[in-house]
C-alpha cells in the first residue's frame, strides 16, 4: 500500500509483521506519506541462502522491489523510494526474530541503508493502563508501573501481546505518529550485533550456538509457548 506523496525525502515505509497488524496499520496511517508493506512469517534464512536464493525468495523480492534501490553490486542508495524504512514487529521472541532477519539482511545486501541512517525500529507500547476515563500507554514494565502510581492503584492493564491486538487508530497513536511514537534509529554497530548473532542462532556449528542459549537464557522475557 503505497503511500501519495512521491518525494523520497518526505516519505517512510513500515515493514510490517503479519497480516492483521499490516491492515491495521493500512487503515491507521497518514496515506499521504506512509506506505505499509505487511510481512507473513518468518523472513529467509540468510545464514544458509546464496545470493540468488534471496533475491528469488517471496517473502524478501517485496522489500527489495518497494525500496527500489536494487540488491548487492546492484545497490543504488540514490534510488531509495522512502526516507524512512521502519521495521514494525511484535515486542515478543517472534518480532525480534524478525528484526534480526531484516537488520542481518540489510547489513549483508543493502548495507549504506544504515549507515546513511534509512533504517529504524518501530517502538510499540506493551502495556494500555486504564482508570476510569483516564489512560496511559506505556512501553516498559518500569513505566507501567509509574503510571499505576500517578493513578493511584485499582488500574485495568491490557497487556499487548501484538501489533494486531490494537485497533487503527491505536496502532497510529502509540507507533506511527510521528508527534508521538517511539523510534530507534539502527546504526552499523547494530546491525553487526544482529549479524553475529544471526550467524551463531542460524549457522552450522552447534557449540557456540549452544553457548550463546545458556549464556542468555536467564534473560527470555514474555516468551509465548
Amino acid at each position: 500500500a503505497d503511500c501519495l506523496e512521491k518525494t523520497p525525502e518526505m516519505t517512510e515505509i513500515y515493514l510490517v509483521e503479519g497480516d492483521s497488524a499490516g491492515g491495521s496499520a493500512k487503515l491507521g496511517r497518514e496515506v499521504r506519506y506512509q506506505a505499509i508493506l505487511p510481512m507473513w512469517g518468518k523472513c529467509l534464512n540468510i545464514e544458509k541462502a546464496r545470493l540468488d536464493r534471496v533475491i528469488g525468495n517471496d517473502k524478501l523480492t517485496p522489500v527489495v522491489s518497494a525500496l527500489g534501490t536494487g540488491i548487492g553490486e546492484d545497490f543504488d542508495i540514490s534510488k531509495l523510494r522512502y526516507d524512512k524504512v521502519v521495521i514494525m514487529s511484535d515486542a515478543d521472541v517472534d518480532g525480534a526474530h524478525i528484526q534480526t532477519l531484516m537488520l542481518t539482511f540489510f547489513f549483508r545486501y543493502m548495507r549504506d541503508l544504515i549507515t546513511e541512517g534509512h533504517v529504524y525500529i518501530a517502538c510499540p507500547p506493551l502495556y494500555k493502563v486504564s482508570k476510569g476515563k483516564k489512560f496511559a500507554y506505556a512501553f516498559s514494565d518500569e513505566e507501567r508501573d509509574a503510571i499505576i502510581t500517578e493513578y493511584e492503584g485499582n488500574c485495568d492493564i491490557q497487556r499487548y501481546k501484538g501489533l494486531g491486538e490494537m485497533d487503527p487508530e491505536q496502532l497510529w497513536e502509540t507507533t506511527m505518529d510521528p508527534k508521538t511514537r517511539i523510534m530507534k534509529r539502527v546504526y552499523l554497530e547494530d546491525a553487526m550485533v544482529a549479524d553475529e548473532t544471526f550467524s551463531i542462532l542460524m549457522g552450522d556449528k552447534v557449540e557456540p550456538r549452544r553457548e550463546f542459549i545458556e549464556k542468555n537464557a536467564k534473560y527470555v522475557q514474555n516468551l509465548d509457548v
